[in-house]
């Protein structure tokens, strides 16, 4: 077995994850790969004993086990980009740490990209084992990042994802305190494919994902990769201006002809609030735009390593 460039890593990003990290870990360990893989688990943050677990498993595991532990939580996105700096496999899977994603499906998305010669193969889920609220955000996500994001019409975007060394590489220059692995994954490459996966039921704990993060991430994809939203403000503000001096002409109508109702304080206070929660929308996402450019020019940090430690380090 080549350890020290080998054919696959397993990157694994985790949060919370003591109850089920070692049964992934048991999975891909019993896996023959031609070539050789390693494990990459990247730490975010976790409040249980997941650091304690992986330092088992470090000793335990008989393929090359990197553990990587950030000094608080950054988030998914920022772990996965930690674990592609230090892998070291041709190519690079990403699995969730809740055993989700079966280890063996991750082999078949590493033997299509080498296939194929894809630089990116994303595993499309026949049936999702997620709750009804978090399907409902993948749903919202993918149907954001068409419109933002040069991609494939309808193409299914998903964190269980295999990259080529190169695009990992490519990637993870990013330094920015928000990213979003697809939105830069398809800054690189256009040479990417997806097949049908199985998803697994979770067997342990409960997910990491909230509404928050999920709204977070919205953010991330449109706002970070996309000038669009700002364009649909001014859209929405020429829209708005259009209908102001239709409204101000029709006025003006009534006006010279005498006609029409006597409008009070409350048809002019409803005006008056469309109108101004509307400005306080824009202006709100032109302060989003300018917040995250200010926190990034301040090198807000993606991430911080508490500890790198590989197995067989004493």
């Amino acid at each position: 077995m080549n350890t020290a460039n080998p054919a696959l890593s397993f990157v694994i990003p985790l949060y919370n994850s003591a109850e089920t990290i070692g049964a992934v870990v048991t999975a891909i360990d019993g896996l023959t790969v031609e070539g050789g893989h390693e494990i990459v688990l990247v730490n975010d943050g976790s409040a249980d004993a997941t650091g304690d677990v992986c330092r088992a498993l470090l000793k335990t595991t008989r393929v090359p086990v990197t553990y990587v532990e950030h000094a608080r939580n950054y988030g998914e996105h920022n772990a996965v980009l930690t674990g592609w700096r230090h892998a070291r496999g041709a190519y690079l899977v990403n699995l969730d740490d809740d055993g989700q994603n079966p280890p063996a499906e991750a082999v078949r998305l590493w033997q299509q990209a080498k296939t194929t010669g894809l630089d990116v193969v994303y595993g499309h889920y026949a049936v999702k084992q997620h709750s009804l609220w978090r399907n409902f955000g993948s749903w919202v996500t993918n149907r954001m990042t068409n419109w933002a994001l040069e991609k494939p019409p309808g193409f299914y975007l998903s964190s269980f994802r295999c990259v080529t060394a190169f695009v990992a590489r490519e990637v993870a220059q990013h330094t920015g305190p928000y990213p979003y692995i697809d939105g830069l994954i398809l800054q690189v490459t256009q040479r990417i494919g997806s097949i049908e996966v199985t998803h697994e039921e979770r067997k342990a704990g409960a997910s990491g994902y909230t509404l928050r993060r999920l709204m977070r991430l919205w953010l991330s994809a449109w706002v970070n990769f996309s000038v669009l939203p700002l364009r649909v403000a001014t859209a929405l503000g020429l829209v708005m201006a259009l209908a102001g001096l239709a409204g101000f002409g029709w006025v003006v109508w009534l006006r010279v002809t005498n006609e029409g109702p006597s409008f009070g304080w409350g048809s002019l206070m409803a005006a008056l609030l469309v109108f101004s929660g509307t400005q306080l929308v824009l202006l709100g996402l032109i302060g989003e735009y300018i917040g995250r450019t200010f926190l990034t020019v301040n090198q807000r940090p993606q991430a911080i390593l508490r500890l790198v430690t590989r197995s067989g380090q004493s």
